[in-house]
């Protein structure tokens, strides 16, 4: 596996995997598949130097992503800190997709300067919370009943790892 910054090139394939994330209602509050040209905005946003996309490729396919995205944009207090996303294709679960993508970013952490991580997850998603736990997060806030899934109410939880410590 070569886990790499995504490029523009591999847009198409970060966001079909994102889209099979959509139907199980566990991953994402998206209920409706994106488009490549939905996601552009959002992928220009990600500065590798700054809010990275990092993608895992296994014999030249794309299997899984992983970005670091602005935590409150524009609001300095919150410049270390960043949010953790991550989708794996569905052929590739339970491969060590997820734990190579986490451990990539938490390493480059340090030469992002960032001192602390959050993934917001709806509390049904629970490979994530496992694979989160496993990485050393924390249960850190809840919001209950606040995504509805044509009836079906869920909370999200807050995860966070402090990556970075010193003067603060």
């Amino acid at each position: 596996m070569i886990i790499r910054i995504a490029q523009t090139a591999d847009l198409p394939a970060i966001v079909d995997i994102y889209n099979q994330a959509i139907p199980s209602g566990r991953s994402t509050g998206d209920t409706q598949p994106l488009g490549v040209e939905d996601r552009m905005a959002w992928f220009e946003e990600h500065h590798p130097d700054k809010y990275p996309i990092f993608v895992a490729e296994v014999d030249g396919q794309i299997v899984g992503w992983c970005s670091l995205s602005a935590y409150r944009a524009g609001r300095a207090a919150f410049r270390f800190t960043r949010e953790i996303s991550y989708y794996i294709d569905l052929a590739h679960h339970r491969r060590g997709t997820g734990t190579a993508l986490i451990e990539h970013a938490l390493a480059a952490c340090s030469a992002l300067q960032i001192k602390t991580l959050l993934a917001i997850v709806l509390e049904v998603n629970e490979a994530s919370l496992s694979l989160l736990k496993k990485m050393g997060f924390e249960q850190w806030g809840y919001l209950p009943r606040i995504a509805d899934f044509a009836g079906f109410e869920v909370g999200h939880l807050y995860y966070g790892r402090q990556v970075l410590t010193g003067e603060r």
